[in-house]
């Protein structure tokens, strides 16, 4: 792991030196690319840096042990004991640092909430599951931005989707996906019983725009005479073209130009929007297929989450943490329990990632 440490750290202090040269400020791309590299690895290099400090002050303490002064060598095991626990805690971090980073962590999300088993009561849950992500994200001074919604007459909503604007939204948010249950009594039940009702939630990241490469190796031209109506309109040479994309069979054929070379460039666009709308429909039929993994079919067994009212309790049931304060989580207040499931994810992955990171 530490030679890994010692690597980042010379990319880290290579990348200080290209943010700063002024030919990579001129290219703004590249500058930016250059940034958030710097700035994702920054964490672990910081860390690593207390790490070696930590080190270097055990082993002057490990010297001082050999000091003639008696009280010089107690000082030295009180220091040696401090700085030994410091660098066991440190290497604890530095494991979790050095764990694969989800791809996804810095993208704004798309929320979906929907009202499921529970009628009426269902659907008020689902606009108070909104309201408590939307208190969430200004706690964390993020953007919410409504996209669409269909609400209840009776309250809240059956269906509502909305977006989160901010860095790192996605690594705080996905954990919530899935079905969350409320156990309350509504207030139109006049005996007092509790009712249990369900809201299905779903977290993507989301969709950046697509940068379609075009391999020209994969592109077949057959060059043809333009038809028309005869006279002038028909052109006396092979100035229409026939493009053919190989792998996908898409084939775009162009003759308005009577330049050969200005129809082959139209064809090209043609082509590069037909690719961008294929994969465009591909990521929608992946994200339609996440989606549907997340939410299940909303029945009140399938719960990643409890809300009880009567006894004023959360209980997130995938790591067994109940937390007796309803109501602050509720109004947005969810640090304690994303950080819980956080810890909770980085623990397994250490737990089975545990060779390659030592």
């Amino acid at each position: 792991m530490f030679e890994r440490l010692a690597d980042i750290e010379k990319k880290y202090i290579d990348l200080s030196d290209r943010i700063n040269d002024p030919d990579v400020i001129a290219d703004n791309e590249s500058w930016r690319r250059l940034m958030k590299e710097h700035s994702d690895i920054a964490p672990i290099v910081e860390k690593y840096r207390e790490y070696k400090a930590a080190a270097a002050s055990v082993e002057e303490a490990k010297e001082m042990l050999n000091d003639s002064d008696e009280d010089m060598r107690a000082l030295a095991k009180e220091e040696l004991a401090e700085g030994s626990a410091r660098i066991e805690k440190l290497k604890e971090e530095l494991k979790i640092l050095m764990l694969p980073k989800d791809p996804n962590d810095d993208k704004n999300v798309i929320v979906e909430i929907r009202g499921g088993a529970g009628g009426d009561e269902a659907n008020i849950f689902a606009g108070d599951l909104f309201r408590m992500y939307s208190r969430y994200a200004e706690r964390n001074r993020w953007k919410t931005e409504l996209m669409s919604a269909n609400e209840s007459d009776a309250g809240g909503y059956r269906e509502i989707t909305f977006m989160i604007n901010g860095h790192g939204a996605y690594s705080r948010l996905k954990y919530e996906s899935g079905v969350h249950r409320v156990q309350r009594i509504p207030s139109t039940e006049s005996s007092g019983r509790i009712h249990t009702s369900t809201a299905t939630v779903a977290v993507l990241p989301e969709v950046e725009a697509v940068d379609v490469k075009l391999d020209m190796n994969d592109c077949k031209f057959d060059v043809f005479r333009a038809s028309g109506n005869g006279g002038q309109c028909v052109n006396t040479t092979d100035s229409a073209v026939r493009l053919t994309h190989i792998p996908t069979g898409i084939v775009i054929s162009c003759q308005d130009e009577k330049s050969q070379l200005k129809n082959k460039d139209k064809a090209l666009k043609v082509l590069m929007s037909k690719l961008y709308d294929l994969e465009q429909e591909k990521q929608h039929a992946e994200i339609s297929a996440e989606r549907k993994s997340q939410i299940g079919r909303g029945n009140r067994n399938e719960r990643i989450r409890t809300y009880n009212y009567p006894q004023g309790r959360v209980t997130d049931h995938r790591i067994g943490l109940t937390l007796h304060r309803l109501d602050s989580i509720i109004d947005g207040d969810l640090d304690e329990v994303m950080d819980a499931l956080i810890t909770t994810e980085q623990a397994e992955k250490l737990k089975a990632g545990s060779e390659d990171i030592n």
